[in-house]
């Protein structure tokens, strides 16, 4: 049997099901609905606001295939094509979740310099705790 932490097993899956962030969700919704995209986002926050939760359904929004493989940037992602399953279960290739709070030492750093470098050609990277080491 395996352990799935609480936070993980019910975090939400699209911006419909997120609570208490409407603004980031509505701002997001419509520049995704209008395709004004930036080429970043910078989501601030104490621990528990939803920085990773956004940031993957951000990435789910921009990579989804939809369910008959003929999507592209939705508001609302589907949550069954390849691209969706494989964000949420953290194997999609194009995105990159980095936690700086444990990557400290310098291989740690080495590794995450060179996927930055190579991620500067894939779609998305979320690097998590960095405020730590400012």
């Amino acid at each position: 049997m395996s352990h799935v932490v609480l936070a993980r097993k019910y975090r939400p899956r699209s911006f419909a099901q997120m609570v208490g962030q409407a603004h980031v969700v509505q701002a997001l919704g419509n520049a995704l609905r209008s395709g004004r995209l930036h080429h970043a986002y910078l989501f601030t926050g104490t621990r528990g606001v939803g920085k990773t939760t956004v940031s993957r359904i951000l990435a789910k929004s921009l990579n989804c295939t939809g369910p008959d493989g003929q999507g592209g940037i939705t508001a609302q992602p589907c949550g069954q094509c390849q691209p969706c399953r494989d964000i949420d279960s953290g194997r999609f290739v194009d995105y990159v979740e980095l936690d700086a709070a444990s990557n400290r030492g310098v291989e740690e750093i080495s590794q995450l310099l060179y996927h930055l470098q190579v991620m500067m050609v894939a779609k998305g990277l979320t690097l998590e705790d960095v405020y730590r080491h400012l």
